[in-house]
């Protein structure tokens, strides 16, 4: 029960992010704060279900580039109803996020994949008398896009995928991408690969679904750095986004909200179901309804099953997680941490996902989450 003592990492870097634009937050604060409250603590008409319940001050966040486009709506509805919050997320990379959670520099960090043992371990140098925890908040598909003009339709297996992000397939018009896609005119063209530079939760999740379904052709463990030889690095979700968008004969990985905002078209997935799967949301929701709880106490990490062949459900999913202390977290920030991830984890914060292309937690698993959250000290 004990609160943690103020941390004299203040991190000053991160106090320049705040709201960038479409899903988390990046590095420009936000501008509409201006929801109609008469002050903190009270709740706008816009945004009926946010409470800021003693929330103030300036509340530093970092991590998962996956959730930036829901992060960024989450803190515009957030600070227009409380006045005098201030939420600055910076959207980095998971890796990245744990480790600003770890050297105490941040309220919460967002990561697309579950803290490991050692992690955890290190958390609790911060979480006097606790640990971190993981707390899904966000769910969606995990994209491939492509660029390749004339193609308007792509069906790929996980066979493939593997095969064309490791090197083994070069080309556009190779024997397995045609067999898959016999109505499409392939080009002679050179496949330009992108993943992510850095330690990347999607790079996981990714590295987790081939590792599930095409293990011959993707023998490398599911970690956050990229595993495979080849292939052109960019900087985040957005980054390799761009890339794709840029360049001819380019396939890459991100979120769907980074496909749909670009109008970049994605790969359809054949999984053994009856017809390739579309990358959408509520396809993403066909599978993540199916996660279990693999976590211990209040600690919510999920099981996904990456190998599902059920009809209309889209395999390559990811879900984020806000990692906290259940215990320890800092006295300055914890109503509103409370605060913020309860709107976030609330009817209406889930509500707003599935227009920007991710997926809401399944309503079991996030009724769990609320009362997590509001047990957090």
């Amino acid at each position: 029960m004990k609160l943690q003592r103020k941390n004299g990492l203040r991190a000053a870097a991160l106090g320049a992010l705040v709201v960038s634009g479409t899903l988390v937050l990046s590095a420009c604060g936000s501008d509409d704060n201006s929801g109609g409250t008469s002050g903190s603590g009270e709740t706008t008409s816009a945004a009926s279900d946010i409470k800021c319940d003693g929330a103030t001050g300036k509340l530093l966040a970092s991590g998962s580039s996956a959730q930036k486009n829901a992060m960024d709506l989450w803190v515009k509805n957030y600070m227009a109803a409380c006045t005098g919050v201030e939420v600055n997320y910076k959207s980095s990379s998971s890796g990245e996020g744990i480790v600003a959670f770890n050297q105490g520099t941040v309220g919460f960090a967002g990561s697309d994949s579950a803290l490991k043992p050692d992690e955890v371990e290190e958390s609790k140098k911060i979480c006097k008398g606790g640990q971190g925890i993981n707390l899904p908040m966000v769910g969606g598909p995990i994209a491939i896009g492509y660029n390749v003009p004339g193609v308007d339709k792509l069906n790929l297996d996980a066979a493939t995928i593997a095969k064309i992000f490791n090197g083994k397939i070069k080309n556009w018009n190779d024997p397995a991408i045609a067999e898959l896609n016999k109505d499409a005119e392939l080009p002679d063209k050179a496949i330009q690969a992108f993943h992510r530079s850095e330690d990347s939760g999607t790079t996981q999740n990714l590295g987790k679904y081939l590792g599930a379904t095409a293990k011959a052709d993707w023998p490398y463990e599911a970690e956050k750095k990229w595993p495979a030889p080849g292939g052109q690095a960019a900087s985040g979700s957005s980054g390799v986004a761009a890339q794709v968008k840029q360049n001819e004969g380019a396939i890459g990985y991100f979120e769907l909200s980074y496909a749909t905002s670009q109008s970049i078209p994605t790969v359809s997935i054949a999984t053994g179901a009856a017809a390739p799967v579309d990358a959408t949301s509520e396809n993403a929701s066909k599978a993540i309804a199916a996660a279990k709880v693999k976590g211990t106490g209040k600690d919510l990490a999920l099981e996904l099953d990456y190998a599902t062949k059920a009809e209309g459900a889209y395999p390559m999913v990811l879900v984020t997680y806000e990692v906290v202390c259940d215990t320890g977290n800092k006295p300055e920030t914890l109503d509103t941490v409370k605060s913020f991830l309860t709107y976030a984890a609330g009817d209406e914060g889930q509500k707003v996902l599935s227009d920007h292309g991710y997926a809401p937690i399944p309503a079991e698993i996030n009724a769990k989450v609320r009362e997590t959250v509001a047990g957090l000290k």
